[in-house]
Formats: C-alpha cells, sequence, structure tokens
C-alpha cells in the first residue's frame, strides 16, 4: 500500500478525489509535526534520524498533495510516508538506535509526573527490544490511538494480523519488564513495569473489546 491508497476508506469504497486547497493542506499538515516526530523517534530511536525522516516525510507529503483526499485522515496517511522512507533506511543499512532521554510522555499521552517519566522511559526502552512489526503495531494501536483497521492500513496487512501482533508485542513487552532486563530505578517494586504497561496499553483492550 502507498500513501495514495488512503484516500479509500475502511470498506473499500472509493471517493470522488477532491484536493486541499494549499492553505488548507500546509495548515493540516504542521498539525501532524508533532506525531510524526514521535512515530519516528518510536520506530527509529534516534532523535537525528526521526528528525531526517520527518523532514523528507514532509517534503514528499507537499509534493504529492494533489494525491490526498480532502477529508481523509492525513495523520494515517503522512505516517504511510514515514514508514516506507523508515522500511527503505532499514533495508540500505541496518539501523540499531539506543534511546536517549526521550520523553516518553509526548509518546504515549500520560501524566508528565517525573515517576511516570522514568517508568515510560523505560518501557520505550523495552520497545527497541521487540521485533519491527510488533514495535509499530504497538506504537499506533497503542499509543498513537489508532484504530485496528487504520493501522493496518498504514502497515500494509490484514486487520487479524495487526490484533496478533499487538497481542504477541504486549506478551514480549510483560516478559521483558518482568524479567528485570531492563534499567529500573532501584527503589521501585517489580511490577512496576507491568503497572505502566496496562496503563498504556490500556486502550488496546478497550479496541479489543468492542470487536
Amino acid at each position: 500500500m502507498t500513501e495514495s491508497d488512503i484516500s479509500e476508506n475502511v470498506e473499500g469504497e472509493v471517493r470522488e478525489h477532491v484536493a486541499l486547497p494549499d492553505p488548507e493542506f500546509k495548515k493540516q499538515l504542521a498539525q501532524v509535526i508533532p506525531h510524526l516526530r514521535a512515530f519516528g523517534r518510536s520506530l527509529s530511536g534516534s532523535r537525528d534520524l526521526a528528525d531526517d525522516l520527518v523532514q523528507e516525510t514532509l517534503l514528499k507529503a507537499w509534493a504529492a498533495r494533489q494525491r490526498f483526499q480532502a477529508g481523509t485522515n492525513m495523520r494515517a496517511w503522512t505516517f504511510i510516508i514515514l514508514r516506507n522512507l523508515y522500511l527503505s533506511q532499514m533495508r540500505r543499512a541496518r539501523f540499531k538506535g539506543e534511546w536517549d532521554d526521550l520523553v516518553a510522555d509526548r509518546i504515549l499521552a500520560a501524566p508528565a509526573s517525573q515517576d511516570r517519566h522514568v517508568e515510560l522511559a523505560d518501557m520505550q526502552r523495552a520497545l527497541l527490544h521487540l521485533p519491527q512489526p510488533q514495535r509499530e503495531a504497538l506504537i499506533l494501536v497503542g499509543a498513537g490511538g489508532f484504530a485496528y483497521e487504520e493501522a493496518a492500513e498504514i502497515c500494509n496487512v490484514a486487520v487479524g494480523t495487526i490484533k496478533s501482533r499487538v497481542a504477541r508485542g504486549r506478551v514480549a513487552l510483560e516478559a521483558l519488564m518482568s524479567e528485570g532486563k531492563l534499567p529500573s530505578r532501584a527503589d521501585q517494586p517489580d511490577n512496576n513495569g507491568q503497572t505502566v504497561l496496562d496503563t498504556i496499553m490500556g486502550e488496546v483492550d478497550d479496541l479489543s473489546r468492542e470487536r
């Protein structure tokens, strides 16, 4: 799937193509920049690489603005572009990033208390230990708030595949946190990682029960 395919809705109905006026396109594109930056950092684990991905995504999106369907999801459309760029870079040279002091609550939409920040930083490091398909599924559905159908469109897979990746990724994260393989504060109980995971992935549970 390419970024132009997002103009089809979930049921596969093709809308009559209507492009946004340039000023409105610029406005909507600017609004998704923080989300793109967060998604890029979560995928790559690198501030610098994420910034490069976002810059190239914005350039590609602007060049393709006439193909964007007015009334559809700008965030999903640009996420497809960024993901494709990231995978292209991965194919050219396998990249392994290390988390720096990334502000986790900006990505995971959690309260910005110091304790929660530290726990979520550990969670972000745990995400890098997952296979890339599981990691991006958890980021999109659990942290990004995308529905399974939207995440499936972005990743160009079946909805059932996304559900499976989310479920498997959650199990893997729970194992990583419970086995103590990641750095954590010495004065925190061992089950803190699972508590944070339950908070982060609560939306995934809600979506699962609704379907």
